[in-house]
Formats: structure tokens, C-alpha cells, sequence
């Protein structure tokens, strides 16, 4: 869940919000994050054809060392108030967002907006195709990606976070492939709020994730390293926590195609940025990064938003003198003036200008005034950067 530029429809959003402001004041007295609050269903023709579903009943909070985390790393429960990098909306409507019907209803408005704002998608789509393996982005809402990743030998394919069942649909539809498998990132509504509705439409599709979110229809626990099979397409999920405690990403294996390996990021890596802190420490994220910068400087990076020139603005106000920084928002810039997608960047172009893949540059410490102290390890040097990064830019996407 991130906030996007704002769009025309957004003011009439935020109206719509202002009435719910004394939930959250409510929220401070509930019993805990998962009371039912009994939000009433709108009524009128239903938006997706489909209902919310989310494991009844409370669920248990993840402990260190549960099935699904990377070893050695630690679930941190999302910080008090005074503490969340949500400051302007407050932990309570983060826990209303993810834990209540209000998120999935919240999803279904944003899915409508963006279906009248960008009826044809918010960015031109530009596959990207290998010797028996094509990568369709397939652009949702007013700024996410869904992946529609296809076996072009046997037809078969598996779709990365489909927002937007309609516009999944009608890729699949065009592609002429059986849709066998879906990979989700993390819970949040933008990433899995079409996952029901898209089963009902192919009911032998398969639904990947991490038993440490709440993902709908999941079919298919998956843990750290386990991997996922689609014809000859080979995936490896791999833990990330930090955005979510459950958050995983998924690594397409390219050798028997010719080509890299592609990370499939959802919101814990996006081009020139990372996803908000929203269930775990900076330890916990900075040591996510470093999996994905494990993968190699040649993998290429799918983000689950489209990000870019916020992301390298924001950049550039640290960074002023990175010539690697200038060139790539010069070539973002254009591409987003003809309404093109920005992806994919490659790992090895990420760590030239992405601030948050740059915890350990002299130069970036300098920008953010932080020196590390005597004896401090260097993993905590880098998490505390990170931290005040993380900080400056929730602070910078507030204004």
C-alpha cells in the first residue's frame, strides 16, 4: 500500500475518508486490531463479481524463527504510534486498512477511480520476451504492475499480483494461455485484492504466498527458498519481510531461457526506492535488500509500482553530483512524458543510484548527516542510515 501521485479522483477520496475519521479514533479503544467492525457492504452492482476473504477469526502473531523467515531474521511487530513511519494517518488506519473489510472496500474504490481514470492502463505496456518465455507487465490502479509470466512453448503462464482481475483477464484472453498459477507478493489489497476473483475465472490456478500474511484464497503455503513450477518456468520465493511480515519475492530462474534471472520485487524494491516499513525494523529490511542484492548485478528488476520519477527526484536531493542519477531520471523523465513503462533496471543499475540499496556510500552518510560511531558494527551503521533515509522519504512523499 503506497500512495501514488494524486489524481483527480483523489480530492473526492479524500472527502470520502473524512467520514471515517472517528474510526480511527475508535480504533484506539478496540479490544485489538482484529475486531470486527461491521463495516455495511455499498449497496448497487458489485464491483468484482467477488467477496472479501481473509482467514476468520484472529490470527496469531508471527514469533522469531517462524516457518517462512530467513534465518536470522527477527518479525517485528509494527512500532506505536509515535514510532510508525505512517505518522499522517496513524497505526490505527494502517491496522484498519490490512485487518478490516474498510482496506478491501477502500481496494474496490481504487479499482473503479482507476478503470475511469486510465481505461487503458496507466502506462503503455512493453513486454519483454526471450526464447520460450515472455514478461508482460500489465499495468493496474492508478500505479501498480501485475506480471503475466508465460511458458511460450506449452501456453502455460502464472500472473504476479493481479490487482485488477479485469485487466488480468483480458491479458490472459489476448496471450491465449492457461492461467495456472498466482504468485502474491504480500496481503496488502493493491498486490492481492484480485486473487478471488481471478480463481473463479480459472479454478485449477494455484495461490502462492506466505503463510505469514493474510493472503486471499491461498492455496499454496510457500517458505523461504521454496520454489514453484509453471511448465518450464521455475520460481524461487524468497522471504523479504519488513514491508509485511509475510512479504515475499519471487525469483523467475532465466538460465534454461538464455536469459537473467528477473525478481519479481512486489513493494520491497522498486526502481530508485523501497516499500515503507510498515511490520518490521530497518534491520529487518536492510537485511531483505541484501537478498535481493544477492541475486546478481545482471537479474532484472520487475517492481510492483510505478515509481521511478518520484523515487529519483527524491534521489537526486542527496545524491547531486552521481552521474549515474542524472542519466537515468533524464531517461525516466522522457519515458514517462510519452506514458512508457520504466521497467525493467537491472540490480547492477540500482546500486549507481538507489539510495536505499547505498547504506554503506560515504557519500550518502554525508547527505544524511550520520557518521558511524566507534564500535559500531557496520550491519548497524548501515540499518540506522537506512533508517533516517526511510525517514526522509515518508517525509518527502507527505508533501
Amino acid at each position: 500500500m503506497h500512495r501514488g501521485r494524486r489524481t483527480p479522483a483523489q480530492p473526492t477520496m479524500a472527502a470520502a475518508l473524512g467520514g471515517l475519521r472517528g474510526l480511527l479514533a475508535a480504533a484506539g479503544r478496540a479490544a485489538g486490531p482484529t475486531r470486527p467492525w461491521g463495516l455495511p457492504v455499498p449497496l448497487g452492482p458489485r464491483l468484482l463479481q467477488q467477496s472479501c476473504h481473509r482467514p476468520a477469526g484472529p490470527q496469531p502473531s508471527p514469533e522469531p524463527g517462524s516457518r517462512g523467515l530467513p534465518e536470522g531474521v527477527e518479525y517485528i511487530p509494527t512500532r506505536k504510534k509515535a514510532k510508525n513511519p505512517m505518522k499522517p494517518v496513524g497505526v490505527a488506519w494502517y491496522c484498519l486498512y490490512a485487518r478490516t473489510r474498510l482496506g478491501y472496500l477502500l481496494y474496490r474504490w481504487q479499482v473503479k477511480a482507476a478503470r475511469e481514470q486510465y481505461p487503458h492502463g496507466h502506462s503503455a505496456p512493453q513486454p519483454c520476451c526471450f526464447p520460450g518465455v515472455k514478461i508482460l507487465p500489465i499495468p493496474v490502479l492508478s500505479d501498480n504492475y501485475s506480471y503475466l509470466v508465460i511458458d511460450t512453448d506449452s501456453g502455460q503462464a502464472a500472473v504476479i499480483d493481479p490487482s485488477d482481475p479485469l485487466a488480468v483477464q483480458a491479458a490472459i484472453e489476448e496471450e491465449g494461455v492457461m492461467l495456472e498459477a498466482i504468485l502474491c507478493t504480500h496481503k496488502h489489497w493493491d498486490h492481492s485484492g484480485g486473487n478471488s476473483a481471478v480463481r473463479q475465472q480459472h479454478g485449477f490456478c494455484r495461490v502462492y504466498g506466505s503463510a505469514l500474511d493474510a493472503i486471499p484464497e491461498l492455496t499454496n503455503p510457500l517458505a523461504d527458498r521454496e520454489k514453484v513450477s509453471v511448465g518450464c518456468l521455475t520460481f524461487e520465493a524468497l522471504a523479504t519481510p519488513g514491508h509485511t511480515v509475510g512479504h515475499m519475492v519471487y525469483v523467475l530462474d532465466g538460465e534454461p531461457f538464455g536469459c537473467p534471472p528477473c525478481l519479481f520485487s512486489g513493494d520491497l524494491l522498486f526502481l530508485a526506492g523501497c516499500g515503507r516499513l510498515f511490520e518490521g525494523s530497518p534491520e529487518t529490511m536492510l537485511a531483505s535488500l541484501d537478498v535481493a542484492v544477492g541475486l546478481g548485478e545482471d537479474t532484472l528488476l520487475w517492481p510492483g509500482h510505478e515509481y521511478a520519477l518520484e523515487c529519483l527526484d527524491f534521489a537526486t536531493r542527496l545524491e547531486r553530483d552521481n552521474p549515474a542519477l542524472e542519466q537515468k531520471l533524464r531517461w525516466v523523465t522522457r519515458q514517462r512524458q510519452e506514458n512508457r513503462s520504466t521497467c525493467p533496471s537491472t540490480l547492477g543499475e540500482e546500486q549507481t543510484y538507489n539510495p536505499f540499496l547505498r547504506t554503506h556510500r560515504p557519500e550518502l552518510q554525508a547527505a544524511l548527516g550520520l557518521q558511524r560511531g566507534r564500535g559500531e558494527h557496520p550491519d548497524a551503521f548501515r540499518a540506522r542510515v537506512l533508517k533516517e533515509l526511510r525517514r526522509h522519504k515518508d517525509l518527502y512523499k507527505a508533501t
